[in-house]
């Protein structure tokens, strides 16, 4: 059978003859440091994709991706913005702060007016324990708060609570006082977000009249878009026709900055484990050298070219950075997706997916491909100089040697 000599010699070579367990050792150390480092690098990089996609479902489902805000009080044509760039849907939405008040206890909270069947199939909707978002009718001054607001009014659905709307006031024989009203709890959610306990849903029109708002004003636009992190494109198209807007990223863009970063980060120094085991092959492969220069010398006696000296030890670097590179590949896609299974296994709790069950996990094979071709090419740059120093081998010297 017709082998490529520089590609046959580079593969004995790359088995490290065990005749010499030293430089077995430090090949199998490579390989094994390449493998740790890429596995590594795979599954952690899988668990930061998982806590950040559930972070952008959770606060960007509860969040608003873009507001657009009526001028002038001439509303904004909702038919023109569910034509605008990954709009899924247009809701007309009002929000404001205010104070709810049980018997027990008072928090600070943001109170969306929403339409209950634009978010039929919102994240509020999917994540809601008791009661329904058809029961926030208008007129009948229910809401919807999160089992965090539950717990910290000490309250249940069908309990009534006190609204008070900072943004509106009422005249009284007891002076000037904040808009306020007894509203019943239709419903409680718990979509883990850290806004859960901040934010709570009434009917648009129910908060209109707690503003003191008449029933034709204008009410600002709620978008919804296909990927919130794709905003850019439609805020454009928003901004080229002047229309007043806001978007999450005003509200939560330092969140999801520090969490891009912190991802950043862990892949630079799981990336630099691998650059470590991946110079480890320099040390295998100058001690190679050193051992076969004899070998070298008889190769180019025999006309084998310098180039082809060179690609043999070359070759041989990245025969050992493809070794470790598979099995990193294998273990890691392996751990990544038995890794809830393994923690139960060892009876390790980290508590941090939905409702503490699991570990969010994203594995994303570009990103695997990715870091795979990154280790392969760290081994061929290890490989440079030692190949550069077995082509300058001068074979009289070499045999005078031996």
């Amino acid at each position: 059978m017709f082998h490529p000599i520089s590609a046959f010699i580079a593969w004995r070579y790359s088995l490290a003859g065990k005749h010499n367990s030293f430089i077995s050792f430090i090949n199998r150390v490579s390989v094994a440091g390449i493998a740790l480092g890429l596995m590594a690098l795979i599954v952690v990089v899988s668990v930061m994709n998982g806590f950040e996609a559930q972070l952008k479902s959770r606060i960007l489902g509860l969040v608003p991706h873009i507001v657009v805000h009526h001028q002038h009080d001439t509303p904004p044509d909702p038919q023109t913005l569910k034509q605008l760039p990954l709009v899924e849907s247009v809701m007309p939405y009002i929000e404001t702060e205010g104070v709810l008040q049980s018997r027990k206890a008072l928090r600070g909270v943001q109170l969306q007016g929403v339409r209950p069947q634009s978010m039929s199939n919102s994240v509020l909707a999917q994540n809601l324990k008791t009661g329904d978002l058809s029961n926030l009718e208008a007129g009948s001054f229910q809401v919807i708060i999160s089992k965090a607001l539950e717990r910290q009014l000490k309250v249940t659905t069908g309990d009534s609570v006190r609204v008070l709307i900072a943004g509106a006031t009422v005249y009284t024989p007891f002076g000037q006082l904040p808009s306020q009203k007894l509203v019943r709890i239709a419903g409680v959610h718990d979509v883990g977000s850290r806004l859960d306990e901040k934010i709570i849903f009434m009917h648009l029109t129910d908060v209109q009249r707690l503003l003191r708002q008449p029933a034709s004003a204008p009410p600002d636009y709620r978008l919804f878009l296909a990927d919130a992190f794709s905003y850019q494109q439609t805020l454009t198209v928003l901004e080229q026709n002047n229309y007043k807007t806001d978007n999450w990223r005003d509200r939560q863009g330092p969140l999801f900055d520090a969490v891009k970063m912190e991802g950043n980060m862990m892949f630079l120094m799981l990336a630099l484990i691998i650059a470590v085991a991946a110079f480890n092959i320099v040390s295998a492969l100058v001690m190679v050298v050193t051992e076969k220069q004899g070998d070298i010398a008889i190769l180019q006696t025999q006309g084998l070219s310098r180039g082809r000296i060179m690609r043999i030890f070359m070759l041989n670097g990245v025969f050992n950075g493809i070794k470790g590179a598979i099995i990193g590949l294998l273990a890691g896609v392996l751990l990544t997706t038995q890794l809830n299974t393994i923690l139960e296994l060892f009876g390790v709790t980290l508590a941090m997916g939905n409702e503490g069950a699991a570990v969010p996990v994203d594995l994303r094979w570009q990103q695997v491909a990715l870091y795979t071709g990154l280790s392969l090419a760290l081994c061929f740059l290890a490989s440079l100089y030692p190949a550069y120093r077995a082509m300058q081998t001068q074979p009289a010297q070499a045999l005078q040697n031996d």
